[in-house]
């Protein structure tokens, strides 16, 4: 595998594809202290013609090169399982066996396993442009699916509260509009930004790398070390575009910091249930916080519950996020072994939630910036649920309301299922509302 390590940004493989108009792209980076080089990409003579024809046409992967505080070249990242393979010639530091190794260790534990068929044709899918679901992508199934999520949460943060708006949209419903009047440039420079947002982060806010793919062998593996026949020539039927933005997450954070992040519990990024890897604590906090802390709880952990000192402390998140965090599973909350999230996660800057509901994951945000910072505003609010499902064609519109009564008062008569009773949507919103009634306002209940 030829990968841009050691602060190369580079362009994401197949599933990554050139954003438009680089000018914007630039502006982008020139916010964040960055500078963006113009780089020379070949494409067949039918398809510059048909770019040049329309501006908003999907594009192939250009090449990219170096990103730092002091210097310079990003990709641009898009989502189009198309096979691409860029040239060595770009620049960018090849992988070497031992990093090679130390992924794969940082990853799953070992040098054996490697990343099944699900992952490897993870990529970002958006749902049809100018539709009411346009700012939305389509999320897997499989492990791939809180890596998706996450991404999302950043695309709305993006729409919402980021990206220029119309001095007149200034009601909860004119934002809200912004996210299905979207295009696919706007899809484009959305995505771009999600990502770039994430591997900066884990950077903090100094240097960020990207993976890419190239068209030549990096090395052969030593006899202890399972070869996928993609991260040794990056190079493979797929798209491997979760995998690539995984890397790269990985190598904007540093294996070393990494490591650090960790405490006794935890060792490695993903664990392998039923047949497939899925993403452990400390990798969701990495794409939330920046830092990859195996727990939920804020701060570092120093003594038992018996306040008997630890021999070992477990880190916790120490930061608050732009996007929050909220989990429920019902199996653990009947056994009394729900971890509770601490308010860094619960609380974040933004009314952005990724939702770990029963172990699948979603999205809950509100376009009311000012519902975290007054209190008045939490008397009677909407929050908008997306769980990533393509069949879900709308997104759904949940009134919460804290000041009235408290939610069992009218749900006492109802029997039977008591997923219908109290919908595990219901009861992720009263981890951080307790007692709130909701009102799902003619969508039937689910999740």
């Amino acid at each position: 595998m030829d990968d841009g390590v050691d602060n190369t940004i580079s362009e994401l493989d197949d599933i990554l594809q050139q954003i438009a108009d680089l000018d914007k792209w630039r502006e982008i980076f020139n916010s964040r202290g960055l500078e963006l080089q113009d780089c020379i990409v070949k494409r067949p003579i039918e398809k510059i013609k048909a770019d040049e024809d329309n501006e908003d046409s999907s594009r192939p992967a250009t090449a990219t090169q170096h990103i730092s505080v002091q210097s310079n070249l990003f990709t641009v990242p898009y989502s189009v399982p198309h096979t691409l393979a860029v040239s060595p010639s770009l620049g960018g530091q090849p992988l070497s066996p031992e990093i090679a190794v130390n992924l794969r260790k940082i990853l799953f534990g070992n040098t054996f396993h490697v990343f099944n068929y699900e992952w490897k044709k993870s990529f970002f899918k958006f749902r049809e442009p100018f539709s009411d679901m346009s700012y939305a992508l389509e999320a897997e199934r499989g492990g791939a699916r809180a890596i998706q999520m996450v991404v999302q949460a950043h695309i709305i943060k993006y729409l919402l509260f980021s990206r220029p708006m119309n001095p007149e949209c200034t009601t909860q419903s004119s934002f809200f509009l912004s996210l299905v009047d979207v295009g696919e440039n706007e899809q484009r420079k959305a995505l771009a930004d999600a990502l770039t947002d994430i591997l900066w982060t884990a950077g903090e806010e100094q240097t960020a790398t990207v993976s890419l793919v190239t068209s030549e062998r990096c090395f052969t593996p030593h006899l202890d070390y399972k070869m996928d026949s993609f991260t040794e020539r990056f190079k493979e039927e797929g798209s491997h575009g979760i995998i690539l933005f995984l890397y790269s997450l990985i190598f904007s954070r540093s294996i070393d910091r990494i490591r650090a992040d960790f405490d006794f519990s935890t060792t490695y990024l993903l664990n392998l249930t039923l047949g497939n890897f899925v993403c452990r604590q400390a990798l969701l906090n990495l794409l939330l916080t920046g830092r990859a802390s195996p727990n939920i709880f804020n701060g570092t952990l120093l003594n038992d519950k018996l306040s008997k000192p630890l021999v070992h402390p477990l880190h916790g998140v120490l930061t608050r996020s732009d996007v929050g965090y909220m989990l429920w599973n019902r199996e653990q909350f009947d056994h009394a072994n729900l971890p509770q999230v601490g308010s860094m996660l619960k609380t974040p800057k933004l009314p952005i939630w990724v939702c770990n509901i029963n172990g699948t994951y979603s999205v809950l945000f509100s376009p009311n910036r000012s519902l975290l910072s007054d209190w008045k505003m939490e008397h009677l609010f909407y929050l908008y649920f997306y769980n990533g499902q393509p069949t879900q064609s709308t997104t759904t519109m949940l009134t919460i309301d804290t000041h009235s009564h408290h939610w069992e008062a009218g749900n006492n008569d109802i029997q039977g299922d008591p997923e219908k009773r109290f919908p595990s949507v219901e009861m992720t919103i009263r981890t951080k509302w307790e007692g709130a009634v909701i009102d799902w306002n003619g969508t039937v209940p689910f999740f």
